[in-house]
């Protein structure tokens, strides 16, 4: 729980699910655990795009980082993180303002181009763009808030009795005592008496039991410390003489 905590004092200073690395240090920097904005245009088939400028901050960060690494080679990166950005907050304006210069620079000179690549553009390069854009955007959502869950320690869900099987497998193959193909595990697999599958329906029967008492400490904590977001409605405890068909 004390762990739990800590993780979650770091995520509270960098801004809620990390959003903000600097809150109200007068420039804002995406952090891995937030939804990282990309430009309209963008597209891995536009050749010549060019690269986002680096915020005020983010350049700070960046020049910054490496010296703090080396001063403290032991120290974690968020609590590298929460210094450079104590740092920031107290850099004097006229410090401040070398920074914001460069990034007002950069930023004009990036809009300039965005806007020679966009009048290229045909009609139907737009929409297939922004289609591509959107798979984009969905997939990295799904990636981040994949990353903060780890990161707070949510549980792992339930194996079914198949893939127990399949790790049962490669555990034998990494220990020498059997080799595994993946053409044949599947064929493996089916190839079991009911009595022998059996066994491993049991076994994700007790990790379903497993995530489910996990899943509701966690779900407590995450009340705890203000993660009522992370908490579903409705959480069904899993039936004793529940089956499964494979």
């Amino acid at each position: 729980m004390a762990l739990l905590r800590g993780v979650w004092g770091v995520l509270s200073a960098l801004g809620k699910s990390g959003a903000d690395l600097c809150a109200g240090c007068g420039s804002r920097l995406r952090s891995p655990f937030s939804f990282a904005y990309v430009p309209r245009w963008y597209s891995s088939n536009l050749t010549g795009y060019p690269k986002k400028p680096m915020t005020s901050y983010v350049r700070f960060s960046k020049e910054q980082l490496p010296l703090f690494k080396a001063q403290n080679p032991d120290a974690k990166n968020s609590e590298l993180i929460k210094k450079i950005a104590e740092l920031w907050r107290e850099l004097p304006d006229s410090e401040k303002k070398i920074y914001e210069d460069a990034y007002r620079a950069d930023w004009q000179a990036y809009k300039e181009e965005i806007n020679r690549i966009q009048e290229q553009l045909t009609p139907s390069q737009v929409v297939l763009l922004e289609k591509e854009i959107m798979q984009k955007r969905l997939k990295k959502k799904a990636l981040i808030k994949k990353r903060e869950l780890t990161m707070l320690g949510k549980p792992k869900r339930p194996r079914s009795a198949y893939n127990i099987f399949i790790a049962e497998r490669f555990q034998e193959a990494k220990d020498g005592t059997s080799q595994v193909k993946l053409k044949t595990v599947n064929e493996n697999w089916k190839n079991l008496s009911s009595s022998q599958k059996q066994v491993y329906i049991q076994l994700a029967k007790d990790d379903k039991i497993r995530y489910y008492n996990e899943m509701k400490s966690w779900e407590e904590q995450m009340v705890e410390v203000g993660r009522d977001d992370l908490i579903r409605r409705k959480m069904k405890h899993p039936a004793k003489n529940d089956t499964e068909e494979y």
